[in-house]
């Protein structure tokens, strides 16, 4: 699959270009930025990789796919530019500003015949990909309640005003880990922290409550601004509970400067001593490591456009993230629980 990069900002350059690179069946062939600046950290980053100044001039020079990383203001006509041209479009999260907004995209996509995936890659977390081993593996019972909490030391990176905030961000990644572990959502209930004033207050910490269909109750929370750093997971089920306390194993990995098609076996672990633990009628058990793999995420895709299996994450399944994340907001404003 010959795919290009739209933007070389923080998501192009550390959480795209790396693993497109490693990934099975795709060939990264051109990366879009109107930065000088970028455009020579693109030859640091992918030696000999064309820059282009646009879309358009990606798309003439003849790509299978896209990954549009702009932005989330600029994201919606870039992804139906893409499908207009009949190309195949990977979307940065938050991939529509509500679910109307990505419906429409949806729509567009499957008339134009072509694949809309949402780079929910942190499906692909070690910790996330351990505990979905630990849930199949029938030791928990019947889980009950989960709390997964995700604190960031990074308060300049919180993005101001009405399309930013922390929720849209570390949020949509937590609400779509917790929706595909335990189903969708019955109700919503949260509370949110801000920063800022005017046209600049945002949500810059949260605490989210979901009821699922399954009957699992999850608890999901973040801040960037704190100075603060904790990824944990606590799962009480009725045969046991799990507790994990990670690190953002293959985020941490890239901005130290390593690769995961530099090392492919190794790439994506938790180090032993932050093993998660099972706690069963048997006893303490530490879990190993499973790998963390957002190349995966990509090697899935263009199995999909080849036809050979489905697509990582269908925009489609990712309308009732945003249904979430708004009711949310919702809650938070009116104090009360929000239906679904």
């Amino acid at each position: 699959m010959r795919l290009g990069v739209v933007g070389h900002g923080v998501g192009g350059r550390y959480f795209h270009v790396p693993f497109v690179q490693a990934a099975e069946g795709v060939e990264l062939v051109g990366i879009v930025t109107r930065s000088p600046e970028r455009a020579a950290q693109v030859e640091l980053d992918a030696p000999g990789t064309p820059v282009y100044g646009s879309l358009t001039e990606l798309i003439d020079a003849g790509v299978d796919a896209v990954t549009i990383t702009t932005p989330p203001e600029t994201r919606r006509e870039l992804v139906l530019e893409a499908v207009a041209r009949g190309v195949h479009v990977i979307a940065d999260k938050p991939f529509a500003p509500d679910p109307r907004g990505g419906q429409d995209l949806v729509d567009a996509a499957a008339d134009a015949g072509v694949l809309l995936s949402v780079f929910h890659n942190r499906r692909w977390d070690a910790d996330i990909q351990t505990l979905r081993g630990v849930i199949d593996s029938g030791k928990l019972g019947r889980i009950w309640r989960v709390e997964s909490r995700f604190d960031l030391d990074e308060p300049a990176t919180l993005e101001l005003g009405p399309t930013g905030g922390l929720l849209r961000d570390l949020g949509a990644h937590l609400v779509d880990q917790a929706l595909w572990l335990f189903g969708r959502a019955t109700s919503v209930y949260a509370r949110m922290d801000w920063a800022g004033e005017g046209d600049d207050r945002t949500d810059s910490a949260f605490v989210v409550d979901l009821d699922h269909e399954s009957g699992v109750h999850s608890t999901l929370s973040a801040t960037k601004v704190n100075h603060f750093q904790a990824r944990q997971l606590r799962v009480y089920g009725t045969d046991g509970s799990y507790y994990s306390d990670g690190t953002d194993v293959q985020a941490q990995a890239v901005f130290a400067g390593r690769r995961p098609a530099d090392e492919p076996d190794t790439f994506g672990y938790e180090l032993e001593e932050r093993w998660g633990t099972l706690h069963t009628d048997a006893g303490a058990e530490k879990v190993p490591s499973a790998q963390g793999s957002y190349k995966n995420y990509y090697r899935d895709f263009a199995a999909a456009v080849r036809g050979e299996g489905p697509q990582p994450v269908p925009a489609s399944e990712v309308i009732h993230t945003l249904e979430v994340l708004d009711a949310a907001r919702r809650a938070a404003e009116t104090g009360e629980v929000i239906r679904l």
